[in-house]
């Protein structure tokens, strides 16, 4: 009796066992086919996206912290590279407002400030609508939209340049301010480049 007991006691086990294993198999199954790109993927395909680009160097090293979020994923590499410029153009425009406040520059330079200042701030508004018509991109307006966006941000870019030329031959703040501004622009070219690649992929 005891050991008929002692039979069924090790089948129940061994049967417990068997299930353990078949959830614990189909666990790593699931996890096998629903990978999530390494890092290194991620940075990998950012590098080479940004190859195409008019300044690989700046491309790389302005999305590369942001690998996790973008993967491999040509349309969060445009948004992310339209993000990064807004928000670089955004800061730049903080200092050039406090700049234009303080002393010490000259009426040439003052004036090129607050023409700048105008530019920048249409830079700005048609770089924030791209990134609200990436988000509203499907397939059945994908063509139009984007053609909107190449539009903007080109406009953008040529703010950027525009504002940029008003510093040319300035001393001092007028250096400095225009060192930022063709910072902007070309991370406004970037992002460009990404996003014409995105549309050609679609085309």
């Amino acid at each position: 009796m005891e050991g008929s007991i002692a039979k069924h006691l090790l089948n129940s086990f061994l049967i417990l066992l068997a299930i353990t294993s078949f959830i614990n198999s189909s666990s790593a199954d699931t996890r096998f086919y629903y990978p999530v790109p390494p890092k290194s993927v991620s940075t990998e395909f950012i590098k080479t996206s940004c190859s195409s680009t008019t300044y690989p160097r700046l491309c790389y090293t302005s999305l590369a912290g942001q690998a996790g979020l973008i993967q491999t994923s040509p349309k969060l590499l445009a948004q992310a590279a339209l993000n990064v410029t807004l928000a670089t153009a955004k800061s730049t425009s903080a200092v050039m407002l406090k700049l234009s406040k303080g002393s010490g520059m000259n009426p040439r330079e003052v004036e090129a400030m607050q023409d700048c200042l105008e530019e920048l701030s249409d830079s700005v508004d048609e770089i924030r609508r791209s990134i609200g018509e990436m988000d509203q991109i499907k397939a059945s307006n994908f063509e139009l939209m984007m053609s909107d966006i190449q539009t903007w941000v080109s406009a953008a870019l040529t703010d950027e340049t525009t504002c940029s030329d008003g510093f040319e031959g300035n001393k001092v703040n007028g250096k400095m301010v225009r060192s930022r501004i063709v910072n902007i622009a070309h991370m406004t070219s970037n992002a460009l480049s990404l996003i014409n690649s995105y549309a050609s992929v679609h085309a």
